[in-house]
């Protein structure tokens, strides 16, 4: 199945171009579910149906669903409170009832990432269209599986699961309970979780198409993005021009605003697959307005990016690990080596990425950005690099 990511600036009307995508899919014959992410329904508004917790049919083969981030928060935290309740009886504490919880920061974010996956491994439909919410939350979101499955794993080691059997007696010789089997066996329920989502994302079938309204201040709003795309090893397949105004309106006050336009549009044809939306004069409302819109559906799926590392033993005795950072600034850039990990800050962005296996037997000899691209150098560790006779 293929999944399509929409984000872009505040603004842009992104959920336009969500509903207006999903739809043309399905008219075109393609089984399409659209996910909507607002916690207000602006992707109904779009439709010209109303969405929610069930999804609904908006259209013949499109299914509209926005999931309710309240009530997976609150069925998650009476499951937890379930599991742990010999730990609350222990201290003393007083179970909270389902009515009176709300969802805390970080919920809304979890659900979203629990209906892509659910949505994409149920394999119903053959189009997944996501309305993300804007770039920067977008960004974020993306990286949340990785990062969260990176927490459990220092924090709740599973190779640690093997001392189960000694927790009672540790516990009586330290005088404080040992972590209970429950928490051990959420923690791995968690961590598969996390990793489905992670192979959704990673899969080759996914893609980002960004949307916005060419500007100056559009310019460097999409820069950023694909630098922090990049940084998680996506790149968008298109970049939609929306709201483009029509050569006619060159005319009077309007005049300014067509050039900005054209510039704007020019300047990211040299980097992207620019496709242009045309401005409807008002915000598009329902199938006929999204259909006048002529949005591109689905395409042939971009090239997987690569982090490939290159062998020059031979030459200069180093591995050279190539990483595409497109329109990322010499000074904004910092690297750092913790263990088998290295974490890459570019700009507002970090990564704690686990290096390949190669190189974790290697000391870090140096680095270059040359032509959008990050390249490490790294020289064999004589201790551990396996000698030849």
């Amino acid at each position: 199945m293929r999944t399509i990511l929409i984000t872009g600036p505040g603004g842009s009307g992104r959920t336009t171009v969500a509903a207006a995508t999903a739809l043309a899919a399905a008219r075109a014959g393609i089984r399409t579910l659209v996910l909507g992410t607002d916690r207000t329904d602006t992707l109904g508004a779009a439709l010209g149906t109303v969405t929610g917790p069930a999804p609904v049919e908006a259209a013949p083969g499109l299914t509209a669903w926005r999931p309710d981030a309240a009530a997976g928060f609150r069925e998650d935290l009476a499951g937890l409170q379930e599991r742990a309740s010999a730990v609350l009886d222990l201290l003393g504490a007083s179970p909270l009832d389902p009515e009176e919880l709300t969802p805390l920061p970080g919920a809304e974010e979890l659900a979203i990432l629990r209906a892509l996956r659910d949505a994409a491994l149920a394999e119903a439909h053959e189009l997944l269209v996501v309305d993300l919410p804007p770039t920067p939350q977008a960004l974020a979101l993306l990286a949340l599986p990785e990062e969260l499955r990176r927490y459990l794993r220092r924090l709740l080691p599973p190779e640690r699961q093997a001392a189960r059997a000694l927790r009672p007696v540790l516990g009586r010789l330290a005088g404080v309970p040992m972590p209970a089997e429950w928490l051990y066996e959420t923690a791995a329920r968690w961590d598969l979780e996390l990793a489905a989502l992670e192979a959704v994302l990673a899969d080759r079938a996914t893609t980002v198409r960004l949307v916005a309204e060419p500007s100056p201040a559009s310019l460097d709003a999409v820069h950023t993005a694909t630098l922090g795309l990049a940084l998680r090893g996506l790149r968008p397949d298109a970049l939609i021009a929306n709201r483009v105004l029509p050569e006619e309106a060159g005319i009077g006050w309007l005049a300014g605003p067509l050039a900005q336009q054209r510039k704007a549009v020019d300047e990211w044809a040299a980097a992207y697959d620019v496709r242009s939306v045309p401005h409807l004069g008002h915000d598009p409302r329902g199938a006929d307005d999204l259909t006048a819109l002529a949005v591109p559906v689905v395409e042939a799926a971009p090239a997987r990016v690569e982090w490939p590392v290159q062998d020059r033993l031979a030459d200069d005795g180093v591995l050279v690990w190539h990483i595409p950072l497109p329109g990322a600034a010499r000074e904004d850039l910092d690297l750092v080596r913790r263990g088998d990990d290295i974490v890459i800050t570019a700009a507002q962005f970090r990564r704690v990425v686990p290096l390949p296996s190669a190189l974790r037997r290697c000391t870090v000899a140096g680095a270059a950005l040359r032509e959008g691209e990050l390249r490490i150098r790294f020289a064999p560790d004589p201790q551990l690099w396996p000698r030849t006779s």
